[in-house]
């Protein structure tokens, strides 16, 4: 599925991070979009998650490029069938192998939050310096440098359970186990540890955003 949520958020990750951040939660999804690389070829073909990740890093970057939140992308009958009629319809070379079609939705998913991100910042004026992905989503460490290459922002992976960590914390703090959300913070930073992935910005990755923007309107 391709982020269920990307959102505003003062997470904080360290005593270097402050409120200019952003927090990209889930496994890759935009707008409900049923976009997930390993749903749509597992399905069909017995290959690793991890698989998966290794063949898109070997292909050609910026091949083809989609606009996940297309509607087409929604329900589709067949995943890889509908990039491929999206990528010939808009001139693009159309993806043919396994790992062609993971980088291209991995690719796609890095501009588009590269577009949310530059939205996010002209709405409230203010930088925002760190993207922080957490959830199941954040151990495709491919997907995390992408999006600190397209964002220019350091991100930080983790934690993986994240959606069950909040909930547990939020009722420790109704409870009044917790005292407030900057204590529930500095808990879940002292539990666990995050990944670093610092951006390496390329002319390609530049080129390429001007091509989604060309596709996003």
């Amino acid at each position: 599925r391709i982020v269920e949520h990307l959102a505003l958020g003062g997470l904080d990750a360290g005593d270097d991070i402050g409120d200019d951040a952003i927090a990209a939660i889930g496994k890759g999804r935009i707008a409900g979009g049923q976009f997930e690389e390993r749903d749509f070829l597992r399905a069909k073909h017995d290959i690793s998650y991890e698989e998966l990740v290794r063949l898109a890093e070997a292909e050609t970057p910026f091949r083809s490029i989609i606009n996940p939140d297309d509607a087409r992308f929604m329900l589709p009958l067949d995943m890889p069938t509908a990039i491929a009629a999206y990528c010939k319809e808009t001139g693009q070379p159309q993806p043919e192998s396994h790992g062609q079609i993971v980088r291209c939705c991995l690719e796609s998913l890095a501009l588009r939050y590269r577009w949310t991100k530059e939205k996010l910042t002209q709405l409230t004026s203010q930088p925002i310096n760190v993207i922080h992905i957490v959830g199941g989503g954040c151990q495709n460490r491919l997907l995390n440098q992408l999006t600190a290459d397209a964002t220019g922002c350091l991100v930080l992976a983790g934690p993986i359970e994240a959606t069950a960590l909040g909930n547990l914390l939020t009722q420790a703090m109704g409870l009044g186990l917790v005292k407030n959300l900057n204590e529930l913070r500095n808990i879940v930073r002292q539990s666990f540890t995050v990944e670093r992935f610092e951006p390496k910005g390329t002319r390609n990755g530049d080129d390429a955003y001007g091509r989604f923007l060309g596709l996003v309107g």
